[in-house]
């Protein structure tokens, strides 16, 4: 592997866990990078805060060695903006600070650390307590590739998934086929949550979570597509809110809208009327639905009548039915 590869690319070719350093003093960097190199790691380095945000973001360490004090922006800060990015979030930090006074150490914690050690170095202990982490951090990883996978067997079969934390009711996670669905149903991206299932959440939650049932699923209709939404399971519990778990599904019923053009010489527009006709819809919610009048949808109606011989509108559902059926015998109005 050639010296321009990233270093996250080399990390994971060697199965060598990635670190980053952030220190303004040169010569810690130094000493700890070389330790932790000798030691089969793959190091990232950062001089500043700023820095250390941008090649966090980038390369996606696997633990975060943070001086607590920096010129500029402190690790103090630099620790609550990578927690408070999803993306950054779960990176175990391990402060390293000359300061040992209680309210320094307690502020470093609170500020999203995990541990820390006091200046000077010692590259020995340093390795053991990022070694304690480490793995926790392992596991965490398997435990998510392993969410993963079965999120992507979900997206596989039709299904999507999306995570929905409440009460500040923005989405945490999302398959790539729940971002497709949201956007083209919903028009809304991630983190957003459409209001019209964090009201549907709200509005179940309270008997969820008092007698354990499954609520009603949520319907998001848009013409001849049909997005389900079903409450799967609470998956998260802190101080921050709760997390649930939220599948999805899309039907679409433009294949029996192909059926019915073909098997009865209609066109694409006349099939589309005729098909709401069969679902019940009056020329008013036909307009609606297709974006045109209720004149405009008498007009094609009539021309369906023609081409099937027909003089009613009952008369042309039934015949729509009738050969829908036997074309798809599992065919539901």
């Amino acid at each position: 592997m050639n010296a321009s590869t990233p270093p996250s690319a080399r990390a994971f070719a060697r199965n060598a866990d990635l670190v980053l350093i952030v220190d303004d003093v040169p010569d810690n960097l130094a000493v700890l990078h070389d330790a932790l190199d000798e030691s089969g790691y793959t190091v990232l380095v950062a001089t500043s805060g700023e820095a250390a945000l941008a090649r966090a973001a980038q390369a996606r360490p696997d633990i975060v060695l943070l001086d607590a004090m920096m010129p500029g922006m402190d690790g103090f800060e630099v620790a609550r903006r990578l927690k408070a990015d999803a993306a950054t979030a779960h990176i175990p930090i391990v402060f390293m600070t000359g300061l040992t006074e209680t309210e320094h150490l307690v502020a470093a914690l609170e500020a999203g650390g995990v541990d820390y050690v006091t200046k000077p170095i010692k590259p020995k202990e340093v390795l053991a307590r990022m070694n304690v982490h480490l793995q926790g951090a392992r596991r965490a990883r398997q435990e998510a590739q392993q969410a993963g996978q079965a999120r992507n067997a979900l997206d596989a079969f039709g299904y999507a998934s999306i995570t929905v934390r409440l009460p500040e009711g923005r989405i945490i996670w999302q398959t790539a086929l729940a971002r497709e669905l949201l956007q083209r149903h919903c028009d809304t991206v991630a983190p957003a949550t459409p209001p019209v299932v964090i009201d549907w959440l709200r509005r179940h939650l309270p008997d969820v979570q008092r007698v354990q049932t499954e609520p009603p699923p949520l319907s998001i209709v848009q013409g001849a597509r049909t997005l389900t939404l079903r409450l799967h399971q609470q998956t998260g519990h802190d101080d921050a809110g709760d997390d649930w778990l939220i599948i999805m599904r899309e039907v679409s019923d433009i294949s029996v809208i192909e059926a019915m053009s073909l098997s009865l010489k209609l066109t694409a527009r006349e099939a589309e009327v005729l098909y709401w006709v069969v679902k019940g819809k009056t020329n008013r919610d036909i307009g609606e639905i297709l974006g045109s009048s209720p004149a405009t949808v008498k007009k094609h109606l009539e021309r369906v009548y023609v081409k099937l011989g027909v003089e009613t509108r009952t008369a042309a559902a039934g015949v729509a039915i009738k050969r829908l059926r036997e074309l798809q015998p599992q065919f539901e109005i």
